[in-house]
């Protein structure tokens, strides 16, 4: 079975993606400075507070749609 062209153009630009990641992600550094900075500043804890309520409200918001559309559901 032989392969269409467009399979073959994906499948070599994923190599060479995942080649260019990897190049790259040799050069990384020990310690990222923005990550000591954030940290010493106390930002970080500022930063998953309001992850942490988005994630919240998301929750929330997704609970009250799904009792809604069970009730719904429920008087047809």
């Amino acid at each position: 079975m032989k392969k269409s062209a467009p399979a073959s153009i994906i499948n070599k630009l994923l190599l060479v993606m995942a080649g260019l990641f990897f190049y790259t992600a040799s050069f990384a550094q020990d310690k990222p400075v923005s990550e000591d900075l954030m940290r010493s500043n106390g930002k970080i804890y500022v930063v998953v507070a309001v992850c942490l309520t988005i994630l919240a409200g998301l929750f929330i918001y997704v609970i009250s749609i799904d009792r809604k559309i069970s009730k719904i559901e429920k008087d047809n």
